[in-house]
Order: structure tokens, then sequence, then C-alpha cells
């Protein structure tokens, strides 16, 4: 029978599209040792270090992001690039990795998993937004860095498009975008 802690667990991965890590259940009163434990008993999956998913919670169309974020360890990834793009469904950008940028501070002491590219920045508040509760750059930065990365015009113009027309982006905003997309 599960108890408190496994409770305490439940409630923040409710949150986090079925994902917590070992630092926030640290934060909660719950030690490594006892996710350990859970794991062992299947009441808990490891994804990666530091990184569990609770198996009971349905799959969820932002579960991967949420694991992107919080795979760093130690930090909050944000998603962004091309992946902040497609999680608010704003161009035909296919990327074959989740992009997920994190501070240029931190270095990252193990392998990168595979699915996974890792930028390097200082976003600034106001570059930041959340999509469903995941961290993600705001649709402005998301387009000034694939632009920077030599992503196409006809996907970074679709983006611009797109965000105006769903609100994500002013007029003014995306006027300034469509100049540096076309130089």
């Amino acid at each position: 029978m599960p108890g408190r802690e496994y409770d305490k667990v439940l409630e923040l991965a409710a949150d986090q599209h079925a994902y917590i890590t070992t630092a926030q259940a640290r934060a909660l009163g719950v030690n490594s040792d006892t996710l350990r434990k859970m794991a062992a008993r299947n009441a808990l999956e490891r994804v990666s270090w530091g990184v569990y998913r609770v198996p009971t919670f349905p799959p969820s169309p932002f579960a991967q992001y949420m694991e992107a974020c919080l795979w760093p360890a130690g930090v909050v990834g944000v998603i962004s690039h091309q992946s902040a793009l497609v999680i608010r469904e704003l161009s035909d950008v296919n990327p074959s990795k989740v992009h997920v940028t994190v501070p240029k501070t931190f270095r990252v002491r193990r392998d990168i998993p595979p699915h996974l590219v890792v930028h390097n920045a200082d976003l600034a508040d106001d570059d930041l937004a959340r999509v469903e509760g995941v961290p993600t750059t705001t649709v402005r930065r998301a387009i000034e860095d694939c632009h920077s990365k030599h992503l196409g015009p006809v996907l970074l113009r679709q983006a611009i498009e797109e965000g105006r027309r769903q609100g994500y982006l002013r007029a003014d905003d995306a006027r300034e975008l469509r100049e540096l997309v076309l130089g």
C-alpha cells in the first residue's frame, strides 16, 4: 500500500506529465533511497539519471518535452528552437530531436541522450513561457533561435504568420521578425 511519500511524488508528477526528479522529491522530503525502492516495486520507472516517471499516468503528448526539461538535473531546461515551434504547432518543422536550452554556466557531466539537442544560453524572463506546464521559450525567441541556426525562411515565415494568427505575436513583433527572416 503506497504511503504519504508516494502521494507526494504523485501530486508533483501529476503537474509534470508524470515526471519527477530526485531533487524535486528531496525538496518534498522524499529521499533518493525511497525513490529507488519505489522503482524496484514498479511504482516508478527510472527514465534517466535523476528522473523518474509514474507509469500509471496515461501518456501525454507533452511528456517527451517535460522529460527533456528535467533531464539536465540541477537545472530545469527550457524547450527551445524548433521544438518550441512544434509544441505550439506553429510550423511544419519536424526536428528529429528535442531541443532544450540550459544556462551557459551549466556543464553536462554525462552523456546527452541521443534524442536531445542541448543549447546553452542565459534566457531573460521575457524569453520564457509555458505550454501545458512545460517550460518553453517564447515564440519570438524560438523564431530568433531558429533563424540563427539557419532554419529555412519558408518554415520561419510560416511560424511567424501562425504565431500572429494564434495571438502569440503582436503585429510589431511579427513585422520585426519578417524583416529579420527576409533580410
